[in-house]
């Protein structure tokens, strides 16, 4: 996430120190920094602490406890204002699980118009672009605390009944909508929108984007604002199914408190009245279940004998106070409540890593590790190596597949590649598509007569456990006995020198030809070298018989180049001159 130090100069009363120490702060108490530039940090925020640092108080939080310099105000500590209710909108959720809670606003007699200088600057320092005064409010809103929003142009929606209505609703397969940026979708049923529910179109996408339809333009003079918490795993089916990626989904897939929706809502509308004017006609808040907020406890022996650490006790208490974590200290433990942001804090260990790491993980003395007793047991090892130097000394080559397979015996819960949803039972399949694969490859190492041989060790994973089988694509005699073999000592072996090989694909041609009786292979293989040009990866003798006192010999040449495709127009030259080099040393070319 990219943060403006000016932005963040704005939570603290005490000069922030240099751009060089915030970064070196940060990254060795929380974040790494990708990128730092005048006023701008790029901050590496981890999937695990998104869901409170995607956001400059996010930041400003973390420097306060790592630096121990309060925040002048923490705006998710500010009371929350009673904002007045309304019947001219409503708002009905399809599903709960999918959104969490959604605040509808409606405003009116606003004026949309060019942001304040301020504004513009605030979002232009960290790569945002200004766009008018109430889509520029969402956008600084959410980069303030995190809380993705978004305005709808009441006017662009229907009235029934002189009310206005939302739903969050699944798409209906094939359902088509137009974003803000011109992307023309077309959503599958699992897909979420927001509708009109009095028309029961879609004018945007649930927590990825909003549609053209209900855009807010410079006539725009009425509101419907959105502050609302989706499902992390539906959000992003959804973005990656669009291929639409946006800064609040990043957000929503992170999974933010619930809680947030409601500070969002109440920075939005304080920003938009300010500078858009207008009058707040009333707040629909549908919050369907709220989330419970769970100590953990954890004691002081816990968190030093997992870090190896001498801290005290009042160390830990005061960590947890910087952070603004509520604690209580009971003898040698500690209960603390996290703070509704603060959702990955769950069981002890979160709580040991935020006082190893804000403490500094440089004060845990550097102890070395006890000596081992007893030898390990080796005997699978051993027995691994013997039996791939078994099958490489008879032309075996080893190869590496994945373990996911199409059908197993155990399923993943959520499958990296949906052709492929189990774990491998067997080695079996795997080598089957490995062969298809290795004959199109095999002009590359093989001669032209041998066939590719394969073998793999691998684990295979069935309901019973875990076990090592050996595969190989041929029969292989005596290979148990060799797994077995107690006196089996590795072998030592020179290691040529290692050459990348080119994604690009080669080109076979074979050459015939009569030669002297006298003439070895070598000799023919030195003018084929050195006729042949430079994209000559491989050449192999494939054949060779006698007749009428002259020798018969055929090679095949394989040509390959590590820059581009090769032409057969381009290798047609290079045989024909191959060619005449054999005519040359008195070969008769077939």
């Amino acid at each position: 996430m990219k943060v403006s130090l000016k932005w963040l100069q704005t939570y603290f009363d005490a000069a922030l120190p240099s751009a060089e120490k915030v970064c070196d702060a940060l990254t060795f108490h929380a974040f790494e920094i990708e990128e730092a530039s005048d006023d701008m940090l790029d901050v590496k925020v981890l999937p695990n602490r998104a869901a409170d640092c995607l956001s400059h108080r996010g930041i400003a939080k973390e420097l306060s406890a790592i630096l121990d310099v309060p925040l002048k105000d923490d705006p998710l500590r500010a009371p929350l204002p009673v904002l007045p209710p309304t019947s001219e909108l409503t708002v009905r959720i399809e599903d709960p699980k999918k959104c969490l809670r959604y605040m509808g606003a409606l405003v009116s007699g606003v004026k949309v118009g060019p942001s304040p200088a301020w504004l513009r600057e605030a979002l232009e320092a960290v790569g945002a672009r200004s766009i008018n005064n109430v889509v520029d409010a969402t956008n600084y809103v959410m980069l303030d605390i995190g809380q993705p929003l978004h305005a709808f142009d009441a006017a662009k929606l229907a009235q029934k009944d002189g009310a206005y209505a939302i739903s969050v609703r699944t798409a209906k397969k094939g359902e088509t909508m137009t974003t803000l940026s011109g992307e023309a979708c077309v959503f599958t049923s699992e897909t979420l929108v927001i509708a009109d529910a009095n028309t029961d179109v879609a004018v945007g996408i649930a927590g990825v984007k909003g549609g053209k339809m209900a855009e807010v333009t410079s006539a725009t003079t009425d509101l419907v604002i959105e502050s609302a918490n989706f499902d992390g795993t539906v959000t992003r089916r959804s973005a990656q199914a669009l291929r639409l990626f946006t800064d609040a989904s990043q957000r929503f897939q992170n999974r933010p408190s619930p809680k947030l929706v409601a500070y969002g809502m109440r920075d939005v509308l304080a920003r938009i009245q300010d500078i858009a004017g207008g009058k707040v006609a009333g707040v629909v808040d549908v919050y369907p279940a709220k989330p419970e907020t769970k100590s953990v406890s954890v004691t002081l022996s816990h968190i030093n004998g997992l870090l190896g650490s001498r801290f005290s006790a009042d160390e830990a208490l005061d960590i947890f106070k910087r952070l603004g974590l509520s604690a209580r200290a009971d003898g040698d433990g500690f209960t603390v409540t996290p703070s509704f942001e603060r959702t990955d804090i769950v069981i002890p260990e979160d709580l040991v890593e935020e006082v190893g790491r804000i403490l500094g993980y440089d004060r845990i003395p550097t102890t070395e590790l006890p000596p081992i007793s007893g030898t390990p047991d080796q005997s699978c090892y051993r027995g691994i190596e013997l039996v791939k130097d078994f099958l490489a000394e008879r032309g075996f080559s080893e190869i590496s597949t994945q373990s996911f397979a199409r059908k197993g015996e155990i399923q993943l819960a959520n499958p990296l590649d949906v052709s492929k949803p189990a774990l491998r039972a067997s080695l079996r399949e795997n080598m089957k598509e490995a062969l298809t694969r290795a004959t199109h490859v095999a002009p590359l190492i093989l001669t032209s007569n041998e066939e590719p041989k394969l073998f793999e060790i691998g684990t295979v994973f069935r309901k019973n456990g875990e076990k090592i089988e050996i595969e190989t694509s041929e029969t292989v005699a005596d290979l148990p006995q060799i797994a077995s073999d107690a006196s089996y000592e590795p072998k030592q072996y020179r290691l040529g020198v290692f050459k990348p090989f080119s994604v690009y694909p080669f080109i076979v041609r074979d050459v015939a030809f009569w030669a002297p009786s006298e003439t070895s292979p070598a000799d023919i293989e030195k003018i084929l070298r050195e006729n042949a040009g430079t994209f000559l990866v491989r050449t192999d003798q494939f054949d060779r018989f006698e007749k009428d006192g002259r020798v018969s010999y055929a090679f095949r040449l394989v040509f390959q180049s590590r820059g581009r495709t090769l032409t057969d127009e381009e290798i047609h030259g290079v045989m024909d001159g191959v060619g005449k080099a054999l005519a040359r040393a008195g070969f008769e070319v077939r």
